[in-house]
């Protein structure tokens, strides 16, 4: 991913990237038939507007369409129908990012306020929102959550105050390293092993959010990262990358990222939800 032109501009100032993300199969045999379905196209978001967006596929698709799935992410459907024992992907996209206008963390609605008003949504924005305050096939919620939670969702305590604050904690309590999980790990091992990566972190605090009746939702895309001093980026250094959003009244939807401690910026890019 290349980042902006002047690391140090004016956050007012929208930063532009080029975003390039490349997958690629390889077979021992002949495979006669392969369908994919892509969500490689970023999402034009309040922060976030998309300039320009390709998808190369190779072998060339006999058939290619493209999609909008339920939640509004663009999808891309394509079938390969000569034989191939190689797949690859590669898709680029221009991207313009705003930083974003985080309200005051200590202004929000309660927790239990909001928690209390999912369970009778009363306009059409709260309803779509309160799908997401459920256990879903990647977020079980199992009973050991509430010790992440009980003293930090305290009552009355701001929402977004208290989601900082467990934001905080995952980073802090859980270690990041690759290679011990997949995107089918249950949050039960999450919790009981306190190791992942950013998938797992968010997958956990979606949990922890959910056990309260609160409406949070996962978000996919990518973050740029920057080397050490005096030392080169590394080559796939900046890659996928996931956090959650929390729902509010007054708000909309917020970012959080329990990997980086942070709400995110102008170096999150959205590819979708």
């Amino acid at each position: 991913m290349t980042g902006p032109s002047n690391p140090k501009q004016d956050h007012r100032t929208p930063a532009r990237y080029k975003v390039q993300h490349s997958t690629s199969f390889s077979y021992s045999a002949d495979v006669s038939l392969s369908q994919q379905l892509m969500h490689l196209t970023p999402r034009t978001t309040r922060w976030q507007q998309v300039e320009s967006s390709t998808t190369l596929i190779e072998p060339s698709p006999e058939v290619r369409t493209a999609g909008i799935d339920y939640f509004g992410n663009l999808t891309t459907y394509a079938s390969i129908q000569e034989p191939h024992r190689r797949l690859s992907i590669s898709a680029a996209s221009t991207v313009q990012v705003s930083a974003a206008q985080a309200p005051p963390l200590d202004t929000s609605v309660s927790w239990n306020t909001l928690a209390s008003a999912m369970r009778l949504p009363n306009s059409v924005s709260a309803l779509t929102a309160c799908q997401f305050c459920f256990p879903s096939p990647h977020v079980d919620v199992p009973l050991g959550i509430a010790e992440l939670v009980t003293d930090l969702f305290v009552k009355d305590r701001p929402v977004l105050d208290a989601v900082m604050a467990l934001t905080t904690r995952i980073y802090n309590d859980f270690t990041y390293k690759g290679g011990v999980t997949d995107v089918q790990t249950p949050v039960s091992q999450i919790l009981a092993n306190r190791r992942g990566v950013c998938q797992e972190f968010a997958h956990l605090q979606l949990a922890c959010l959910r056990y309260l009746g609160l409406p949070a939702r996962y978000t996919s895309g990518y973050l740029l990262t920057h080397p050490a001093p005096g030392e080169e980026k590394l080559v796939g250094a900046d890659e996928s990358h996931a956090w959650i959003s929390i729902w509010t009244p007054d708000n909309d939807w917020i970012d959080f990222d329990p990997t980086n401690d942070m709400t995110p910026g102008q170096e999150h890019i959205v590819l979708g939800w």
